[in-house]
């Protein structure tokens, strides 16, 4: 592997201008086949297995007319009440435009007496549109919100809610903002302008056509909308980190002597071998997504994995041709005197505090690993679920709608339960109705029922059942599980009916379960991977075990962060939060996948340059000095441009990429800090040689691995240049 990206870095890095055709050529392709076959995200959430999806599959066969999506329009008076003459005409006026939109197939009229649909002091109230589609795209939104117009100007405030108009929300993240901040990082970390752009440049065409194939992949199947701005949360962050590694090595390379084309491919040989790894790693985690059993959520992770995938291809062939282009002046434009990543490694910072580390690791690591447990404890309170809409902006029309609800009815208003009956024959309406409505009425979790509507052929009826709590509270959770359970089974005892319980409301709970059930048996894939993974790397049993621990503590304590902050409302001001939100059921396995990618990263980056000093020294201690002091400097900025890149989207007005920039920034920033800088030295040196140790049996059977790959490379690139033995004879152990 190492001698063919030699020859793939060397090869770009000579002949610049065909790698950049082809690249163009490739972004010119993909973008012509996305406005052909592409399509945009949408949230329709198939959930095999669960009682919404057979209420969905039932009324698509028997009764299509209440199968697609429903959303309320709310109406308030401004002065009087709704049933006054000029507001009752607005009102009127404004349902015959709402008949009017494309794919309304019924509007609900708010003074029919038999449903509760005017509030008692006659101020608000609000129609059910009902749709033919079960997703909403964004032209219905907002044709939807448009032809509320005709009631705005009469006099009468019209809002629609967020059920109608979520395909119509821009998600707007903060990427500028981190990638202001990576700029500012790479200056300071390479001092150069040239060297700074080759990143920047090689992520940002990346991500480009990572997106466009994400467009491609929307066409062919429903992509959930959030996925999008998740994949360029993504996409920035290991685009630029995977330069950043390549771009460091080059550098090292042509300061000790070799040719720009040999600097390229050694490069690529050495930090693009560990760039594949960890990309591979962060695919096959995001892949694992399947495991859900939520084709939406596995979607998901095919739209990450795009990202990451054109971005390992960007690391080892667009970045060498940019490094061929830029030559001996990739330092050129320099920006202050600081000296560059590729620094010695034993005059450090991070040296010396590894050498101080590893004399007194006991107080080191007791410390370190008591604060990822305390970070991580809020992780055992966690309760998942979907904010609803009362965290949306307060300008927007589906807050205002969502507090007008609540103002005239309840906050249940806003999350009401679709009750769909089975009845046993045609005309058992009759008996079975009666029962089903007393039942549901009796219970007190529930403060109204709409009528119950019967299909053409008398054997499906619908009817909605109103929560008296918010959407996101625990107590409606509760609600749907002793309806389900207890109320309805009851009410039906010996009528032969089925009823399955559903609406958004019960999908967002049915789908928060199926997330929670299935996250052990991921991690335990992801980690048992992962460990067999490191052990052919590093020859070694130990070391991958801690690495599958520390990664699984550094989460944790992301998680625990999350937790504090949306769930029990520690410090959510600073992040924008108006009040307190289960968390979103998708963070903890996408986040798992994504950070435990990430983290191999930088495990395999530090370890691999501890592994090549242990084989030349055999003195674990300075072998861990080396290997912090040699990239920590790297690791640091790596770090620092995810960091800012991943916390700059808890700027976004939306819950879902507050929570997941949060979480991402915040593990990021342990295990670049307390894990890489102090657990890992720390543990290492309590366990000295025994670091290495694979029995021999094991090692027999293991393929072996040169993850540095410089082993590999003689013979190739000319003679070594004088300056690398002399730069290995120079390393030293700190204090020594």
């Amino acid at each position: 592997m190492s001698r063919l990206l030699f020859r793939l870095g060397h090869a770009s890095a000579r002949h610049p201008w065909r790698v950049l055709l082809f690249w163009v050529l490739a972004a010119v392709a993909t973008v012509g086949v996305r406005q052909g076959i592409g399509g945009e995200p949408n949230d329709d959430f198939q959930l095999p297995g669960t009682e919404t999806q057979a209420a969905r599959d039932l009324l698509e066969e028997r009764f299509p007319e209440q199968a697609g999506t429903t959303g309320q329009v709310v109406f308030a008076a401004e002065t009087g009440v709704l049933a006054d003459a000029g507001n009752r005409a607005a009102v009127e006026a404004t349902l015959g435009q709402l008949a009017s939109v494309e794919h309304v197939v019924d509007v609900s009229d708010p003074f029919d007496a038999r449903g509760p649909t005017i509030s008692p002091d006659g101020r608000i109230g609000f129609t059910t549109l009902t749709f033919d589609e079960q997703t909403l795209d964004k032209e219905i939104a907002e044709a939807t919100e448009a032809a509320t117009e005709v009631g705005r100007d009469a006099g009468v405030q019209v809002e629609v809610s967020g059920t109608i108009m979520a395909s119509a929300q821009e998600m707007e993240g903060g990427e500028l903002v981190g990638l202001a901040v990576a700029v500012v990082v790479l200056l300071v970390a390479f001092g150069s302008l040239v060297a700074t752009g080759i990143p920047i440049g090689t992520a940002l065409f990346g991500l480009f056509i990572g997106l466009a194939g994400v467009g491609i992949l929307s066409g062919i199947t429903d992509v959930p909308t959030v996925s999008p701005m998740l994949a360029t949360m993504i996409g920035l962050g290991v685009g630029i980190d995977y330069a950043l590694f390549v771009v460091t090595r080059h550098r090292q390379f042509l300061h000790e002597g070799w040719s720009v084309p040999d600097a390229a491919g050694r490069a690529n040989a050495t930090a693009g071998q560990s760039v594949l790894f960890a990309g591979m790693t962060v695919v096959i985690a995001i892949m694992g997504l399947i495991v859900a059993g939520i084709p939406s959520i596995a979607t998901m992770g095919y739209a990450a994995a795009i990202v990451v995938l054109v971005a390992m291809a960007g690391a080892i062939t667009l970045l060498p041709a940019f490094l061929g282009l830029a030559g001996h002046r990739i330092d050129s434009l320099r920006v202050g005197r600081r000296r560059g990543l590729e620094a010695e490694a034993h005059r450090t910072v991070a040296g010396r505090w590894a050498d101080r580390v590893g004399r007194r690791p006991w107080p080191y690591a007791l410390v370190s690993f008591g604060l990822l447990v305390a970070l991580g404890a809020p992780l055992l309170s966690m309760r998942v679920g979907f904010a609803d809409d009362g965290n949306q902006p307060a300008d927007t029309t589906a807050r205002k709608a969502y507090d007008l609800l609540a103002e005239g009815f309840g906050v249940g208003f806003n999350g009401p339960l679709t009750v769909v009956v089975d009845l046993p024959t045609p005309g058992a309406g009759d008996e079975v109705l009666p029962s089903l409505t007393a039942g549901l009425a009796g219970d007190p979790g529930l403060v109204s029922l709409s009528p119950a509507q019967l299909n053409p052929s008398g054997d499906t009826a619908v009817l909605f059942a109103f929560p008296a709590t918010a959407p996101q509270d625990e107590a409606t959770s509760q609600l749907v599980h002793r309806l389900r359970d207890d109320v309805i089974p009851v009410a039906l005892e010996g009528t032969g009916a089925e009823v399955h319980l559903a609406g958004w409301q019960a999908a967002q709970i049915d789908i928060s379960e199926r997330m929670s059930s299935r996250l052990p048996a991921f991690v335990g894939a992801v980690v048992g991977l992962s460990f067999l993974l490191l052990m052919v790397v590093f020859r070694s049993v130990l070391v991958p075990l801690k690495a599958a621990v520390m990664n699984l503590l550094s989460i944790g304590a992301a998680y625990g962060v999350v937790v504090a902050v949306f769930q029990w409302g520690w410090m959510k001001d600073l992040v924008g939060l108006e009040e307190t939100v289960p968390v979103f059921p998708f963070l903890p396995m996408i986040m798992f996948a994504i950070l435990f990618g990430l983290s191999m990263d930088y495990e395999v980056f530090l370890l691999s340059r501890v592994r090549e000093a242990y084989v030349r020294s055999g003195d674990s201690h300075r072998s861990v000095v080396e290997g912090l002091a040699s990239t920590a400097r790297v690791i640091t900025s790596a770090a620092l441009i995810m960091i800012s890149v991943f916390g700059a989207f808890v700027l976004s007005s939306d819950v879902i990429l507050k929570m997941f920039g949060l979480g991402l920034a915040t593990a990021v920033l342990v295990d670049a800090t307390v894990v890489r800088m102090v657990l890992v030295p720390a543990t290492m040196a309590l366990l000295g040689n025994a670091n290495w140790w694979l029995p021999r049996w094991l090692d027999r059977l293991l393929p072996h691995v040169d993850m540095d790959g410089a082993h590999n490379l003689g013979g190739l690139g000319g003679e070594a240049p004088d300056q690398l033995s002399a730069r290995e004879e120079e390393l030293e152990p700190v204090g020594a």
